[in-house]
């Protein structure tokens, strides 16, 4: 009697944590075959079709542009139709445009197929979830979403691999088949199941802690004015820029150095060790962004961004030194700490300083502005090697971005600390 009294009353598991679970399969899935994927796709229809990796590439950089586009209006899509249609029309789009790829014919067809895949990719990547985990957490939030976004960096560990594999193995027809199939078959079950609204009363234990996060909103703000949705005083806001420009700076900075990290690293360390610093970079960003998780949410998040920056201003300074084996893994580790954590902390930070009802669509703007950004770090990145002959200042050019990144985002800080 007493033990079936126990098992009646043991506390039920937070469905929250579950959307988490669902969010980290969207991001595993969403990062594996629509960010990683399209460096291994385009090796493959060059051996296929012969033609030129600047003619693909252009495509794929079309494909994350017009992905930028779409992101823009994520955040009023996602409030009009629900998670649960959203990301499964996405990863749906995705399937189709990944399975239209060992078809193609004709180039221009390969503009087509990355147009429909770029729908999946709005609908999977940092936006969607940020948008899918708000709801569910307000304290706990920082630890909610790093834990999500780890599925990221597991798609760069797991995804991208086994469709390597099974090219290898099958055919670039089977293997994209076969990935498709099996993202939709995990996907849609997860989403129709876990992705659904709050129910009355359901919330974050944790959230009943009179020290859950609340906005800072200015004090003069009226509930009509946090209630009301203006693009222009959005875009007008020094909070606002305070985290859209050094995200963008920072991410132009980041993925410029990741797309050109193998070119740099090879000829001080061979291709085998520096392959072995890729791995290295990417478990760096899972470690660093489990860490940021369990105390981002008791700090202020743009002092935390900083210190985030900082650290990868280190690793930067580190791997620019090109002393040895040992510098260059330094480098790698400290570089890969603040990887993960750069996609995570803007969302932190407008939970953090903007009403609850805008998260969505301040998010997405955020989010589609990073992205037409970071479009242009490897050709920035490439310019400047090829102006040069060597990447010292490329380098240093990211070292430049990271260091304004890190002074601008806390610029709003310091001046909540100046007393008036």
């Amino acid at each position: 009697m007493n033990a079936w009294r126990w098992k009646t009353t043991a506390p039920m598991v937070y469905h929250g944590w579950r959307v988490v679970g669902a969010a980290f399969l969207i991001a595993l899935f969403g990062w594996g075959i629509g960010f990683y994927g399209p460096g291994i796709y385009l090796v493959v229809l060059q051996e296929r079709h012969g033609w030129s990796t600047a003619e693909i590439s252009s495509a794929i950089t079309a494909y994350y542009l017009l992905g930028a586009t779409l992101v823009f209006f994520a955040g009023a899509i996602f409030e009009r139709f629900g998670a649960r249609w959203v990301v499964a029309t996405g990863a749906t789009a995705m399937a189709c445009g990944v399975m239209l790829l060992p078809l193609l014919t004709h180039f221009w067809q390969i503009y087509a197929a990355f147009a429909v895949m770029s729908l999946g990719w709005a609908a999977m990547s940092g936006a969607a979830i940020n948008i899918i985990i708000a709801p569910w957490f307000d304290k706990r939030r920082g630890l909610a979403i790093s834990l999500a976004l780890n599925g990221a960096s597991a798609g760069g560990l797991v995804v991208a691999p086994l469709m390597i594999v099974l090219i290898s193995r099958l055919n670039f027809a089977a293997a994209l088949f076969c990935a498709a199939g099996l993202m939709l078959a995990v996907l849609l079950p997860t989403v129709a199941l876990i992705l659904r609204c709050k129910r009355p009363g359901e919330h974050d234990p944790a959230d009943d802690d009179a020290h859950a996060v609340q906005p800072q909103l200015p004090e003069a703000a009226s509930a009509a004015e946090v209630r009301s949705w203006q693009l222009g005083p959005v875009l007008r806001s020094g909070n606002f820029q305070a985290i859209s420009i050094p995200f963008a700076l920072g991410l132009m900075a980041q993925v410029g150095f990741l797309t050109h990290q193998v070119a740099y690293l090879s000829p001080i360390v061979g291709t085998v060790a520096a392959g072995w610093a890729i791995s290295l970079t990417t478990f760096s960003a899972v470690v660093g962004r489990i860490v940021m998780g369990f105390f981002v949410d008791n700090v202020d998040r743009r002092a935390a961004a900083c210190g985030n920056f900082f650290v990868q201003i280190a690793g930067i300074g580190v791997l620019a030194s090109n002393a040895s084996a040992t510098t260059v893994y330094l480098g790698c580790i400290l570089f890969g700490l603040g990887v993960g954590n750069m996609i995570s902390l803007p969302g932190l930070i407008v939970q953090q300083e903007f009403p609850k009802q805008h998260f969505s669509r301040i998010v997405s703007l955020i989010v589609a502005i990073n992205q037409f950004t970071f479009a242009c770090g490897p050709g920035l990145l490439g310019y400047l090697q090829e102006a040069q002959g060597g990447y010292t200042t490329a380098l240093v050019a990211c070292l430049v971005m990271q260091a304004a990144a890190a002074t601008i985002v806390v610029l709003p800080l310091i001046g909540r600390m100046i007393p008036r």
